[in-house]
This record gives C-alpha cells, structure tokens and sequence, in this order.
C-alpha cells in the first residue's frame, strides 16, 4: 500500500496494486469539517484520481473514529465577509463536484457524524456503506443557508422528492436503521467495518474492465432522468465507445478460456 498526501487534511491510499484508491479526509481535529484548504485539497485529489487510468474504484473514508465529516467549518464561515464567502463559493463546489464527476465507481465508508457537507459528500458517491453508529443529515436550513454542495439534487435521486423535502425543511438527524430503511445508504454493516467493507466491494468492483467501468458509470450518470428512449441512446453510445475495445477481445477470450481476464484497460 502507498500513501500520497494531498495538503494537509487529505491523503490517498492506494491498494489492490493500485487500481482501489482510498480518499482519506484526513481533518481529526476538527472532525473533518470542511474548510477552504481542506475543499481545495480534495477537488486536486479527485482531479489526479481522475486521470489516472490505472485506478477502477474509489473508497471515501474518513481518519476520525467518531465522524465521517461534519460539513462545512463553520468556525471559518463565521469569520468571512461576504466578499470571502463569494470568492469561497468555487473552492467549495469543486470539493462536491470533484468527487461527484470521478469518472470510476465510488463507495463511501460512514460512520459517526455525517452532516451537511459531510453528508453531501457521500451523497456524492455511487454507493454508500455505513455503520450502525452513522447519524446524517442535511441540517442547512437550521443555520440560514440550504444544502450547497449537491444535497438538494442528489437526494430526491435517492430518496424521492417528497422524503427529500421532508429532511431537508426539518433538518433532521436520521440514525443508521432508519437511514437503511429510508435508503439514505446501501449497505448497513456492523460498528467498525464501514472501511473494511467498503474497500471489499471496490475489490470486487476493481476486479473488472476498467474500460467498462467507466462507461458504465458515464451511462448511469447521463442516463438518470432522461425518459426511456433519450436514456437508451445515452446506453447505445456507452456501448459503442467499449464494444471495440481492447478489454472486450480480452473480457471474451478469457471467458472462453476459462480464466482470468488481464484488462489492458483500452
């Protein structure tokens, strides 16, 4: 496993050989909260994971033992002109936006304290694995702002407009059972194994075609909301840009051969 630092409050983990990339936030202090330097760090994280094309999936997790990520540093907020929190507003997205556009799957690892920004974050990720001492929500509302950084998108996408709005105009606290149920996460696991279960599933995940991982996930992605015929076209083209590669002729001989497939990853 080796380790890449990114600022101060982010850090990168590569294991599998490097194709599952673990993205640390890295702020114990301060429980994660999330501030300019540390929003900064992560939009350049997810920008070199990004472009890495040996990496397949990638693990959200946090160095806390009792937060996920509690959102935004409101000690900093409190602090700022409007001026600053103008010219803070791009840093910010770029966090959420950063690892909402990874072009891999992602899967977060919850526990503890999922809030806000916190929450966002792993609203942000494709699947999201908790354990039973994860509490989320959106409390935005309760401090005079509103979700920013993708919760009033992303979660009706989970949830349905109607529960969405529910927690979000109540600012409510919702505790792990209730989240599965709610379908606020995927998968509830016991206290302590988030991590080790989430990176269990980016092995799984890894263990495919990259090239199809990533086509797959553009497919979901652009496809979401469209009606049926307009979402079929944004398949067919996925398919189109996998269908002649270098990892289908491998993906089909080794099944024929009853092996394992070696992907070049073209």
């Amino acid at each position: 496993m080796s380790e890449e630092r990114f600022g101060e409050f982010v850090l990168v983990r590569r294991h599998e050989g490097g194709h599952v990339a673990e993205l640390v936030l890295d702020r114990p202090k301060a429980m994660n909260a999330v501030s300019t330097e540390m929003a900064r760090s992560l939009a350049g994280a997810c920008a070199a994971l990004g472009e890495d094309r040996s990496v397949r999936a990638v693990v959200l997790s946090s160095s806390h033992e009792r937060a996920f990520c509690v959102g935004a540093d409101l000690k900093e907020r409190n602090s700022f002109s409007d001026a600053d929190l103008v010219r803070q507003r791009p840093v910010a997205r770029g966090a959420y936006t950063g690892v909402l556009e990874l072009p891999v799957p992602t899967v977060a690892a919850v526990h503890g304290f999922a809030l806000g920004g916190g929450f966002e974050l792993a609203l942000s990720c494709d699947v999201i694995v908790a354990d039973r001492t994860a509490v989320m929500g959106l409390p935005e509302v309760s401090v005079g702002v509103i979700p920013g950084g993708g919760g009033t998108q992303l979660l009706p996408r989970r949830v349905g407009a109607a529960r969405a709005a529910e927690l979000i105009f109540t600012a409510r606290r919702v505790e792990a059972a209730e989240a599965r149920e709610l379908g606020l996460v995927d998968e509830l696991v016991e206290e302590g194994r988030d991590r080790e279960e989430a990176l269990a599933m980016a092995s799984r995940i890894a263990g495919n075609s990259p090239v199809g991982l990533r086509a797959a996930k553009r497919a979901l992605r652009l496809g979401h909301g469209l009606d049926l015929s307009a979402g079929l076209e944004v398949e067919d083209a996925a398919w189109r840009s996998v269908a002649f590669s270098g990892d289908r002729a491998e993906g089909v001989a080794a099944f024929n051969e009853k092996r394992r497939p070696e992907w070049p990853g073209e």
